[in-house]
């Protein structure tokens, strides 16, 4: 390997790292604010233990967040300064409005949070969770600007004199419509995340007769939750999906292994491909689905890997601009697959849990903590598709990736930094594991002399 790889292997393996942690903080904190509003509105105990039982997670995983989310933007100067130096101007502006805004926002909030339990009155320490919640949403937006200007750029000018690209128009990169469309889509996939957490460990106390009433209403009030974002993710998913074929008609023409312009396309379930010869020996089909997906008419007109590819050439100059057809095709697949099964276990446990029963056999219970792990491989594979599919582009159609790598760095520097944060990295995941462990097995807060059973509750007690 040389730089290059070594290079993007860090920052691929850094970013999917850090993003584990992001969605389930930010569903999370929502989930929270809500069990506290709770509290607040019925002055029940129950509600309270709920909160503090779930808030305890939600801030070990959001401490580990931050940890992470450093060290992924010290790489734009360590790994990838030549990108740095000719976007800075514009990638640099939501960053900054994220750090000194929306996590300041959050960070400061959070904190009188943990501290203001018991002196803050209640409905201002109430205001403070909300405000946090508030802030973990927003910061994504920012965040979200930055990337999306990377896929789609747009408010900006190239100055020949310096060779760098130029901020013109703030507000453009802050409403590009790919920001528009990513952004409810990752945040649908945050709430399934959290949802799907809190189902799991919900799951793992009833199989064990602990806390029933309270984590059965947990689990109940986490389904609904993953149910809707679910299918907020689907709709937010298929808008996404037509910007995609309008702005980089090659990442979806990969993730489709369709090779040729085709009108009344379908949608590919299972194909093996020919990349070298650009065809396909064998495609399983959905009729009529991709046309659907990507230009919402059963007719329309897709174009494919080979046309897009010539058309590139002309336009850009020599050169291969295809992404790894095979990785784009699965991941796009299992991204979806992934993401279905956890909406569909969220609705076969409201099913299970209905007129307060719990499921009589223990296989529901082993399936809801094994799919914990669902939205998050889902959300993992989204990232893959979205940074590889764009592939050989860094900014699409501006500035190659292999332009954007560092000129100083050697293969030594980066090998060596890559061993050492992937093991830092698996010491965390280590620590994060063990100390969600160590406060799901302690459980809930022991009740009050005046704690109510949950299921008392006309909110909760579906």
């Amino acid at each position: 390997m040389d730089v290059l790889d070594l290079s993007r292997w860090q920052f691929g393996i850094t970013t999917v790292y850090h993003f584990l942690f992001v969605p389930l903080t930010i569903g999370l904190s929502a989930l929270v604010a809500g069990f506290q509003t709770a509290w607040y509105r019925t002055d029940n105990p129950a509600y309270l233990r709920m909160t503090r039982f779930w808030g305890r997670l939600f801030l070990i995983n959001f401490a580990m967040g931050v940890v992470t989310g450093i060290v992924q933007e010290f790489q734009f100067g360590m790994n990838w300064s030549a990108y740095s130096r000719f976007v800075g101007d514009v990638f640099g502006a939501p960053l900054a409005m994220e750090g000194l805004m929306a996590f300041f926002l959050e960070s400061t909030f959070l904190g009188l949070w943990i501290f203001g339990w018991d002196k803050l009155p209640r409905g201002l320490h109430l205001a403070t969770i909300w405000l946090a919640a508030f802030g973990t949403t927003i910061s994504a937006y920012f965040i979200l600007a930055a990337n999306s200007w990377m896929q789609h750029p747009v408010g900006y000018r190239l100055n020949p004199a310096t060779g760098r690209a130029e901020l013109t128009d703030i507000w453009a990169v802050l409403t590009n419509v790919t920001t528009l469309a990513t952004f409810p889509h990752v945040i649908f996939g945050a709430f399934v995340t959290a949802g799907a957490f809190v189902i799991g460990v919900s799951a793992w106390q009833l199989a064990r007769k602990r806390e029933v009433d309270l984590f059965r209403a947990s689990a109940r009030a986490a389904m609904v939750v993953t149910l809707v974002a679910a299918v907020g993710v689907s709709l937010s998913g298929h808008w996404q999906a037509q910007i995609m074929t309008r702005q980089q008609p090659m990442k979806m023409a990969a993730a489709e292994a369709l090779w040729e312009d085709e009108s009344s396309a379908g949608f590919s379930l299972f194909a093996v491909g020919d990349v070298r010869n650009g065809r396909n020996h064998v495609n399983v089909q959905i009729p009529y689905g991709l046309s659907l997906l990507a230009t919402s008419t059963p007719d329309g007109r897709v174009e494919g890997v080979n046309d897009i590819q010539a058309r590139y050439q002309a336009t850009y100059g020599p050169g291969d601009y295809r992404p790894i057809v095979g990785l784009a095709y699965w991941s796009f697949r299992l991204m979806i697959g992934f993401g279905g099964l956890a909406g569909l276990l969220a609705l076969a446990g409201l099913w299970f849990t209905r007129r307060r029963r719990l499921p009589a056999n223990p296989w529901f219970y082993r399936i809801a903590v094994i799919g914990i792990g669902l939205p998050f491989l889902a959300n993992s594979l989204g990232w893959i598709f979205t940074e590889m599919g764009r592939q050989p582009w860094t900014v699409f159609g501006v500035m190659r990736t292999s332009a954007a790598v560092s000129p100083g760095s050697d293969v030594a520097e980066v090998a060596v930094t890559l061993a050492g944060f992937t093991l830092v990295y698996a010491v965390l995941a280590f620590i994060e594991v063990r100390l969600l462990l160590k406060f799901i097995r302690s459980g809930p807060e022991p009740a009050g002399r005046t704690d109510e059973p949950v299921d008392t509750l006309p909110a909760l007690s579906y």
